[in-house]
């Protein structure tokens, strides 16, 4: 079986999803007429609101797509263990890999003898935040939220290669790698989709442009995609649970409100775009924003999709290490976050 095929039976299938959103949405139609025009409205109206914050991003991931910036990633990895993992976790956090390839990436490197490290540097910043998931954050949740993810994201990378390094002299950590056939199936590590040579004046080469278009509209899509059903679950949530619903288990008064939000942030967590105005709902009846952002860190470095295609990769050592410094640094990252605002 291909790594791609592993790597996406790991995860829900969308056309599962929507199969089942289109079912829920016609016995909502026949019980409850009026709700479905009020979601419909809701939804539309929501997308137009954060069209214009969420254009920049989108153009800026197609342009690094385009421009082949994204095949530049492995040239960080190249030198002293501090300053990887310092370049790792901020590449990571700012940069848009595709959620496929970052897996033969990260293998690809190990596999060429690069730290361990910087690799879970990297690993654990960049499924966090990226230029079109920022601006969609802005947008939904506040420049606050949005920062603080791509903060959270940097020191979470940093935090994670500085433990890693500690362990620099063990047997696992310097073949950190399962001995498979899917191992063995990586090919050469690059970005997403063919290693394309850095220009960053795309509007040169007819073939980048071609390469630009279609990433804007793969990225303008895939948002569509996810935001419609999460917008839509976002009014069914402000509709059918009370105000306050949530205080006594994620509120601001709970001491177990952001470990809560970690647990339920692996197996909850589908998408970093879905994600948002889930969030916002649920601080909106109750979750704080310590919670809120242990919630969205989580999510993106531990979920269950994200653990599934990594376990039969990692050997279980570094494995365990990878959940222990998401799910710890997530929580550092929620108490961090509600203690400065």
């Amino acid at each position: 079986m291909s790594l791609q095929a592993i790597v996406q039976a790991a995860q829900p299938t969308m056309r599962t999803v929507y199969v089942l959103i289109a079912l829920a949405g016609a016995a909502l139609l026949l019980w409850q007429p009026e709700m479905v025009r009020d979601v419909a409205f809701f939804v539309v109206t929501s997308i137009f609101h954060v069209t214009p914050i969420v254009i920049p991003g989108v153009v800026l991931t197609a342009w690094i797509m385009a421009s082949g910036a994204g095949g530049q990633v492995a040239a960080v990895f190249n030198g002293k263990t501090a300053w990887t993992v310092l370049a790792s976790s901020v590449v990571g956090a700012l940069l848009p890999v595709c959620g496929v390839t970052v897996l033969p990436l990260m293998a690809g490197l190990l596999a060429g003898g690069v730290p361990l490290a910087p690799v879970m540097a990297f690993w654990l910043s960049s499924p966090i935040t990226g230029p079109a998931l920022l601006s969609a954050t802005v947008a939904t949740l506040g420049w606050s939220f949005a920062i603080g993810k791509m903060l959270a994201a940097i020191g979470l990378g940093i935090f994670g290669g500085a433990v890693t390094g500690v362990f620099a002299g063990r047997a696992w950590n310097r073949s950190p790698l399962r001995t498979n056939r899917l191992v063995g199936s990586f090919g050469e590590a690059g970005g997403c989709g063919s290693p394309v040579p850095f220009d960053p004046l795309i509007w040169r080469d007819r073939e980048r442009v071609a390469r630009f278009v279609r990433s804007l509209w793969s990225t303008t899509r895939f948002m569509l995609l996810v935001l419609t059903p999460a917008f839509a679950a976002e009014f069914l949530l402000n509709a059918w649970l009370q105000p306050d619903a949530l205080v006594a288990y994620v509120g601001r008064g709970s001491v177990f409100a952001v470990p809560l939000a970690v647990i339920v942030g692996a197996p909850a967590y589908v998408d970093g775009y879905a994600a948002l105005p889930l969030t916002r709902a649920l601080m909106e009846h109750g979750m704080s924003s310590a919670a809120a952002m242990a919630f969205l860190v989580s999510g993106g470095v531990v979920s269950i999709w994200g653990a599934m295609a990594i376990f039969p990769v990692l050997k279980l050592k570094p494995f365990l290490l990878y959940l222990f410094l998401a799910a710890s640094g997530s929580m550092a990252s929620g108490w961090l976050f509600g203690f400065l605002q």
